[in-house]
């Protein structure tokens, strides 16, 4: 062993031989004296000051918070993974001591090192003038430091981290910049900004790609949240950790995609959570392909302990969960997918880790089975009585010291070790020091180049024609495959078919086409939490676009291009009949993103991924002929969906089945008449163009979707409209009034004239702001939230107050108000207590146009927001 190790051990009073004392399962390899040399190529690895605040507590940040800055760290190199190897620091001359250093990757050749660094920082400068987050490369062999993008007015542009070096040569990496989306701004009439995380926390990192030298930075990503810690797997594509936290999600779990952004899907973990110690909920971050095609990662809580984690195996390949393997495996594999990496008793729930905790893990690709790794002994602080003065230690973890009750735990001593998992022992690479923690390391060894995927899905391009027009594909076999089993009333077969279903008899008749708003921060616009209405957890949304789905249940239509969007399932009544959409979808402009059906995302399986199930629709049986009682000229080639056919056939032409719409129409096109015994069904619409209010959508959308098509509902400008306009049946002599249903004028405190009334319903639907909350108008108030039951007492309106019993203490009778449940709740679906009046028997039948109510059930769908566009509310 030697002499710098011992002297390390001794101040840590760390159990040097045989095992850890009480807390350890790993071995220190015997005979170390002998073996100077670990392994015997150069390392680059993160050397820092503990972070601590002024009252001397250690600084954790939480892991869904990226933008940070703890000074004193630097880059040091050693030419072999030996403690007696010299080290140098590169970065010195650059941080002054006061910079701070993350996320390494090396090189495929091993030359060269990659890094994100920050800092100094600048004193009396705001937040925003700071330096940000930059990528760097240190050149081993010519030892040249230089930072990736030249220019100091591209590079401080937004913060840079987690570069990974590409097949190609090309960096791709995780950033604020979100080049692609503040373009994107531009064509929606907004100024370009970086939008905030769904948690308005910080702007949201997403993955960026970038050449060697710098340039052609672009976005590929499109995530609200962050998407973090790319890799590159042996295949070429990306994997990385993605906080998914939309809808009542809140989860980091493992994605994968090409280098392009196409064929992004879920990887591993969004039901395997509960993981942890003791079932403690853990996060997936940091994934590492292993030589033998497993993920090393790092799993911790969103607020790990000390920079604590512990490192499992993930077999990705053949699980989309630790228990549910993917379809070919189903039956065959029953998990777990995760397998500790190494034999420490490493706790994840909160509780002091007696074997210790990670903070990094590199795996090595030399046939040896050996991980790289930042570990930290568990150790705690003793206090005794020395000769009446009471002395602290730090003493190791026992289990005697653990149980007592009375454990204090010492600050981390992260050092760098090299683990052989064949031998379960473990040798130093660079040695624990007391106030510095070695955090990450990384090996400057070759291995085998994955192959470069170019452009579009492997072996397949991208269309340019719709590339040109800003599109993608998107194309779902059969919305009624829910999680790999036929959920279709009869089957898919059968309600495909004209001849046994109608159209009213089908379940699901459009999809709509969702996208989240982006926000700015508050030096761009300052939104008060009153702008999103009575749901904010779905914050702002825009409609992009609506289309039928087919009788099969598929559907085949374009899409806007690096675009973040949602799902949602509809009636014929344009109502949302399927669970929220809990993540975002993306496809490249000209490429295509399929789907072999939809989720339930209650069920405890994952779905997100095209090999996690299996089709259980196969389309057309029988090739050049039309699907059972349906027109002839619809011909099906094998195994299509019938919009697989539709499109195929209207392409010929102009596409237009492919292109969705702003509006809600259907139209029978499949059902021949002959064959199934039946007529057609009816056509109808829903369309912005019968509307007597502004419609929420561009005058051109309605005419011709484009991909720049949004459909923007603001409450005070396209709901409470509705309210006031005119409702009134004239007599033939077009003078008298027959009947006034204009809806403010029966949901009034006031009758005609002028004297208190109760709105009929307990519903005021007039104008003015609430005297609950003055920035909503009373109308909205009323309508989504609860109150109190009114009457009229001698001439004055007020709440009604029953007798629910009797102070025990005076005698006197005692008093409450009488709730009054709201008239709609976030769903059009959960909203019958309003839409039951409008239906067939009830008392408000015709009063509202099939456009309005239409319009109404897209908001409550929605989340029935104040605004969804930040920049129409008003600015005090």
């Amino acid at each position: 062993m030697s002499a710098l190790f011992s002297i390390a051990c001794a101040m840590a009073v760390a159990a040097c031989s045989g095992s850890q004392e009480g807390g350890g399962n790993i071995g220190f390899a015997d005979g170390q004296e002998a073996d100077p040399v670990a392994v015997d190529f150069p390392v680059a690895y993160i050397k820092r000051v503990i972070p601590e605040d002024e009252d001397g507590d250690i600084v954790q940040d939480d892991i869904r918070e990226l933008i940070t800055f703890n000074v004193g760290a630097d880059l040091f190199v050693r030419d072999r993974a030996s403690p007696s190897a010299p080290e140098r620091n590169v970065t010195e001359a650059v941080t002054e001591g006061a910079g701070d250093i993350q996320d390494l990757d090396i090189s495929w050749d091993g030359t060269r090192v990659v890094f994100a660094m920050r800092g100094p920082l600048l004193e009396d400068v705001d937040e925003d003038e700071q330096p940000t987050w930059n990528i760097w490369e240190y050149d081993i062999v010519g030892d040249v430091l230089r930072r990736v993008i030249v220019s100091d007015i591209t590079a401080e542009a937004g913060h840079d981290i987690a570069p990974t070096y590409l097949p190609d040569g090309r960096i791709v990496f995780t950033s604020t910049r979100q080049r692609q989306s503040r373009a994107l701004l531009l064509d929606e009439g907004k100024p370009q900004y970086a939008a905030l995380d769904e948690d308005r926390d910080e702007h949201a990192f997403v993955l960026h790609v970038m050449n060697a030298d710098g340039s052609d930075v672009h976005q590929v990503s499109f995530n609200q949240s962050h998407d973090m810690d790319p890799a590159v797997l042996s295949n070429g594509q990306v994997v990385f950790s993605r906080w998914d936290n939309a809808v009542n999600v809140n989860e980091i779990n493992l994605y994968r995609m090409n280098p392009d952004g196409s064929a992004l899907e879920l990887l591993y973990g969004s039901n395997s959570h509960a993981t942890g110690t003791e079932g403690a909920e853990v996060q997936f971050l940091e994934p590492r392909e292993m030589p033998d095609g497993r993920l090393a990662t790092l799993v911790m809580p969103f607020e790990p302990v000390d920079f604590g984690a512990d490192v499992v195996l993930i077999d990705a390949e053949n699980f989309v969960e630790n228990d549910q393997p993917v379809a070919v495996n189903a039956g065959a594999m029953s998990g777990p997918a995760q397998s500790k990496a190494t034999v420490n008793d490493v706790r994840t729930d909160g509780a002091p880790s007696p074997g210790g905790s990670y903070s990094s893990v590199f795996p090595l690709f030399d046939g040896t089975d050996r991980l790289l790794m930042s570990w930290s002994q568990c150790r705690l602080i003793e206090t005794e009585d020395v000769d009446g003065e009471m002395v602290e230690s730090i003493v190791p973890c026992t289990q005697e010291r653990l149980d007592s009750g009375e454990a204090v735990v010492a600050p981390p001593i992260y050092g760098l070790w090299i683990y052989d998992r064949e031998t379960d022992t473990q040798l130093p690479v660079v040695a624990p020091e007391e106030g510095v923690i070695y955090t990450e390391i990384v090996a400057a060894q070759p291995r085998d180049l994955p192959p470069v995927l170019f452009d579009g899905e492997p072996g397949a391009g991208l269309d340019p024609v719709l590339a040109e027009e800003g599109v993608g594909i998107l194309d779902i076999r059969s919305v009624y495959d829910i999680n790999g089993v036929d959920t279709a009333p009869g089957g898919i077969a059968a309600l495909a078919d004209p001849a046994q279903t109608t159209g009213d008899e089908r379940p699901v008749r459009f999809i709509r086409i969702v996208k989240p708003v982006s926000e700015p921060d508050d030096d761009v616009l300052d939104i008060p939490g009153t702008a999103f209405g009575r749901s904010g957890q779905l914050r702002m949304r825009e409609i992009l676009a609506y289309a039928p789905v087919e009788p099969d249940g598929s559907v085949r239509i374009k899409v806007p291009g690096n675009v973040p969007f949602g799902l949602e399932l509809l009636d014929a009544r344009g109502r949302r009949v399927s669970p929220l959409h809990r993540n975002w979808l993306q496809v490249r402009p000209g490429g295509e993103l399929t789907c072999n059906g939809c989720h339930d995302p209650d069920a405890g399986v994952s779905h997100g991924r095209q090999d996690a199930f299996n089709t259980v629709y196969g389309g057309a049986q029988t090739p050049s002929v039309p699907f059972p009682n349906t027109q002839a000229a619809l011909f099906a080639d094998f195994g299509e969906t019938m919009a697989q056919t539709r499109t195929r056939i209207s392409c010929a032409d102009d596409c237009a089945a492919l292109t969705p719409s702003v509006d809600l129409a259907y139209e029978d096109v499949w059902t021949d008449s002959d064959a199934a015994g039946r007529t057609a069904d009816a056509p109808f619409a829903y369309t912005y163009s019968d509307l007597e209010t502004d419609p929420p959508t561009e005058a051109s959308c309605t005419t011709a979707w484009s991909a720049r098509c949004r459909i923007v509902i603001n409450y005070e400008a396209h709901i409470h409209p509705l309210w006031s306009l005119p409702r009134v049946t004239l007599d033939a002599d077009e003078v008298t009034v027959l009947a006034d249903n204009t809806c403010n004028t029966c949901h009034n405190p006031a009758d005609a004239m002028g004297q208190p009334q109760v709105p009929a319903g307990q519903l005021d639907l007039t104008d003015g702001p609430s005297p609950n909350q003055a920035d909503h108008f009373n109308s909205f108030r009323e309508l989504l939230f609860g109150d109190n039951e009114l009457e009229v007492n001698m001439g004055a309106l007020q709440d009604r107050l029953v007798e629910v019993g009797i102070d025990p203490d005076t005698g006197d009778p005692i008093f409450q108000t009488v709730p009054v449940a709201p008239s709609m709740r976030v769903g059009a679906n959960a909203s019958g207590r309003f839409f039951s009046r409008f239906d067939a028997g009830g008392s408000h039948v015709g009063w509202l146009s099939p456009a309005e109510l239409r319009l109404l059930s897209e908001w409550l769908d929605i989340g029935a927001q104040y605004y969804n566009n930040p920049f129409d509310v008003p600015v005090n």
